[in-house]
């Protein structure tokens, strides 16, 4: 860390002149050049005063006093913003005057820094952030607090109160009374953890509260459809029209791997025609890396269906998508009656097309993580174990078929 520049000038405020004349004294501390004033407590004639010099004139018993006092007063101020350094905080004239006066600054308080960072976040949306992230955070900000409001008894805590403890306290305050599994907490530590980070960088924290702790996301199935289940799904006569837009849109998931924000606004501009063969290519919201995908011709069905919809041509979007919240309770009802026992989500479909759809038909890993629009390959490699199980079964049913050959002829 860069010190700061820093200079201690002194001046009388004639503006503030006692009955007998006299003026009081001023220090006038400077830093990396913002400033910051107070009284010294001494006063002194305006005559006996040289202001180039910023000390009292004359050999005087008085003037020597008020001179030694002065250059006190300096060295201590330097010695002040040599703790704050060590202390690793960023050096203000104010911060500096404060803490020679033995003036408390006000602490942060935690979620007082929490919120600060969720309304900026908030206005970042569809800039720096996705609106499912923002929403994320100010989860995690109503589990701090209530967590605060549990344990502590009040509404908040200042921002020195959060350490080891705290931080072991909320984990089990989110396994326990919030009855939330080992991945979804953990997901809500990292996102207060960022809070920790911003408190740390600017100084408001000394010690990190996470040191010597680890967190691990438990490795676990990935819901997905097989071919078969797949099948039925496109061919089941439903009859239903608010199902039947579901079921279409999750198709259209499974055969481009969009997840539901991107499916939902997707439209006809992300739509391109390369030699008669129509190609999809969307950024993600998530991660604004670009999904390339060409249509198979399922999805270009799915497309044309809904082309003359009103509630897609009046919202300018290829599919008439509901909330998540509805397709989820849909799909459960659409699961039902094509007799797939599994809890299907919107983003299954994007399970479906990595293993199902993909891998499970030799495209290659690279390709198929270009098309998912992952930053790394290492997010694509969950969905090759997966398949590497279902791989392991075929096998296994191959196995068994030539063992029941060899035992009929011995």
């Amino acid at each position: 860390m860069s010190r700061a520049t820093c200079t201690v000038l002194y001046y009388i405020n004639r503006g503030k002149k006692l009955k007998t004349g006299e003026a009081p004294i001023y220090s006038r501390i400077t830093v990396n050049k913002q400033r910051a004033e107070f009284a010294i407590g001494r006063y002194i004639d305006p005559d006996c005063w040289n202001q180039d010099d910023c000390k009292a004139t004359g050999g005087s018993k008085e003037a020597k006093e008020i001179n030694s006092y002065l250059g006190l007063i300096r060295a201590n101020l330097l010695v002040k913003k040599r703790e704050l350094e060590e202390d690793g905080r960023t050096v203000t004239a104010i911060d500096l005057k404060h803490t020679y006066l033995g003036i408390e600054a006000e602490e942060k308080t935690i979620l007082q820094i929490f919120k600060e960072h969720n309304d900026r976040a908030e206005g970042l949306v569809n800039k720096d952030f996705a609106a499912g992230t923002v929403e994320r955070y100010q989860t995690c900000f109503k589990h701090v607090k209530a967590f605060i409001q549990k344990k502590y008894k009040r509404p908040d805590c200042r921002i020195s109160e959060v350490n080891h403890m705290f931080v072991t306290e909320f984990e089990y305050y989110m396994k326990t009374t919030r009855k939330c599994c080992n991945n979804t907490t953990v997901k809500y530590i990292k996102n207060f953890k960022k809070i920790v980070r911003i408190a740390l960088a600017n100084g408001w924290l000394k010690k990190d509260p996470f040191v010597g702790i680890k967190y691990r996301l438990d490795d676990v199935d990935l819901a997905f459809l097989t071919e078969e289940e797949l099948k039925i799904m496109m061919t089941k006569q439903i009859g239903i029209e608010r199902l039947e837009v579901v079921r279409d849109t999750y198709l259209f998931c499974c055969f481009t791997g969009l997840a539901f924000v991107d499916v939902q606004s997707l439209k006809y501009s992300d739509l391109e025609n390369r030699n008669g063969k129509l190609w999809m290519k969307k950024r993600r919201q998530k991660t604004k890396n670009l999904c390339t995908v060409p249509l198979v011709e399922a999805a270009v069905q799915l497309i044309g269906k809904y082309r003359e919809n009103v509630y897609c041509i009046a919202n300018s979007v290829v599919l008439p998508v509901i909330s998540n919240q509805k397709m989820n309770a849909y799909l459960k009802e659409i699961a039902t009656i094509c007799g797939i026992k599994k809890h299907l989500s919107t983003h299954t479909a994007r399970h479906t097309f990595a293993t199902t759809v993909t891998l499970s038909n030799q495209i290659s890993i690279e390709v198929v993580s270009k098309m998912l629009g992952h930053s790394s390959i290492n997010m694509t490699k969950k969905y090759a174990r997966v398949v590497d199980e279902l791989i392991n079964k075929d096998m296994q049913k191959l196995e068994n078929k030539y063992n029941l050959i060899l035992k009929n002829e011995s």
